[in-house]
């Protein structure tokens, strides 16, 4: 029994064919644009200091606020919206199509 239940188990490395693998794919990449944003912005930051630490970025400013202000308090909120919506979207688009299929409609 406990063999059977090991073989009947999805988890995301080993997803099941069809619907799951496309939402496998879809969590892999919105996490990949949620991490890009935050992370790899403080990179870029980084990567343009110049001696005294301080990059175009830091002294540019946007609606009044120094700009990597506004893109860490505002911006960022706002792409956490804009991921989640996307990623609704396209879970309902593939939950439709896997509806089809198994009612014997195809795309």
């Amino acid at each position: 029994m406990d063999q059977q239940n090991d073989q009947d188990r999805i988890t995301i490395l080993k997803p099941e064919n069809g619907r799951l693998n496309g939402e496998v794919a879809l969590i892999i990449a919105i996490l990949a644009g949620w991490g890009l944003l935050p992370f790899g912005f403080q990179l870029l930051v980084w990567l343009l200091a110049d001696q005294q630490g301080q990059s175009f970025l830091t002294r540019f400013t946007f609606f009044n606020l120094p700009f990597h202000f506004w893109f860490t308090a505002q911006f960022l909120p706002l792409w956490f919206i804009i991921l989640c919506v996307i990623f609704n979207v396209c879970v309902d688009r593939l939950s439709e199509r896997s509806h089809r299929r198994r009612n014997g409609f195809y795309d």
